[in-house]
């Protein structure tokens, strides 16, 4: 994307505050093979008022089930859920791309409260 496309992409800081992204840690890594591109089913944690929370990840070039488990990331909590072949979405789990082009997932550099909110 150009930075001409960003500036008519532009949102207010309002906008932004409407985007509810909370940390939580990952409970629950299943594989999920009827999906189209290879990903995992995580059971994330946020704690709180939000609880555990489902979610359909493509995540598995850089991220090994065994070490998902209790790893805390960063997710977008306040989306419709998502229907995902025979699979409910209920969050959607923030990450960035590598130089190849595969996910990384984010989150804190070290523990955090569950249900915590970035700003």
């Amino acid at each position: 994307m150009s930075t001409t496309d960003l500036a008519s992409e532009r949102i207010t800081f309002d906008d932004f505050l409407k985007i509810d992204i909370r940390v939580g840690t990952i409970v629950e890594v299943a594989p999920f093979p009827e999906a189209r591109k290879p990903a995992f089913k995580l059971v994330i944690d946020f704690g709180g008022d939000i609880g555990r929370r489902k979610s359909s990840a493509q995540i598995t070039q850089n991220h090994a089930p065994e070490d998902l488990v209790g790893r805390q990331v960063l997710a977008v909590v306040n989306f419709a859920p998502r229907q995902i072949g025979p699979f409910m979405s209920e969050v959607l789990t923030l990450g960035v791309p590598d130089a190849a082009g595969n996910v990384m997932l984010i989150g804190p550099d070290r523990p955090v409260p569950n249900g915590g909110r970035l700003y």
